[in-house]
């Protein structure tokens, strides 16, 4: 269930991308007629066009993974999960609704990244000033400078040297495919650390109420159902949206 609302959100960010973002490129020209036709071709100009398009479809199909997977989007929500189990409220905040809030502070942190993708390349791609290729270079730039700013060096040399290629010199000489697993594994490191020192206080608050209750006799009475009233207040006391949220923000190198 989580995984599914995650992708959802995910796909409903994208949606919103590919429909807001080229607002402004079309708006000047006319919309483009689409026709699909199912048959034999002996021109390889065509086949080269039906490769295209199958292509295509099959990146947009992926594009909620891509988007989960290349962005601030994971650290986010599991850092959250871990907050909802530290507290212990079950299904409170619902996947939901803590989907949507990594959706948009996804949005918000990633923003700048995105503004250089379509100025440098969505835009000069849809005035056929640069071909597809090109956009393509153009856009992994700035997202491959983002995954590198929060990625381990330790992570990536785990995948350069499992990808048997010569050693780089430089950063630029990484090739992709290697840095976007080290990200990952980069990402749930940090989320898993968050998620640490979350619990802490929440798990101290924990050993309080149970010790009071044993010394008090109580201990067929469950120390979460006095405990809880006690987390909510301490969360809500120190403003912990605000901190999660806060030290989440600043813990991404930009």
């Amino acid at each position: 269930m989580k995984i599914r609302s995650s992708v959802m959100v995910a796909a409903l960010l994208l949606g919103a991308i590919l429909i807001f973002i080229p607002c402004q490129a079309f708006a000047q020209s006319s919309a483009p007629a689409i026709s699909v036709n199912i048959g034999e071709s002996s021109e390889p100009a065509q086949i080269a066009t039906s490769i295209k398009i199958m292509l295509l479809l099959t990146v947009l199909s992926i594009a909620p993974s891509i988007f989960i997977s290349l962005t601030s989007f994971i650290r986010i929500i599991v850092v959250f999960h871990f907050l909802r189990l530290a507290m212990g409220t079950q299904t409170m905040p619902p996947n939901q609704v803590l989907a949507g809030i990594a959706m948009f502070m996804t949005f918000f942190i990633m923003a700048p990244v995105f503004s250089v993708i379509y100025n440098d390349s969505f835009v000069p791609l849809t005035q056929e000033k640069i071909s597809a290729q090109e956009a393509y270079n153009k856009a992994i730039v700035p997202l491959r400078k983002f995954m590198v700013a929060q990625t381990r060096e330790k992570d990536l040399a785990l995948f350069v040297e499992m990808s048997k290629i010569d050693k780089p010199e430089t950063i630029d000489d990484v090739p992709t495919f290697a840095i976007i697993p080290a990200f990952l594994i980069s990402e749930m490191r940090t989320a898993f650390t968050i998620g640490f020192l979350i619990y802490v206080p929440f798990l101290v608050l924990d050993m309080v109420v149970a010790s009071v209750l044993m010394s008090m006799g109580m201990m067929m009475l469950p120390p979460i159902m006095i405990s809880l009233p006690f987390k909510l207040m301490l969360f809500v006391l120190v403003d912990g949206w605000y901190l999660v949220v806060g030290s989440m923000m600043k813990s991404f190198v930009m």
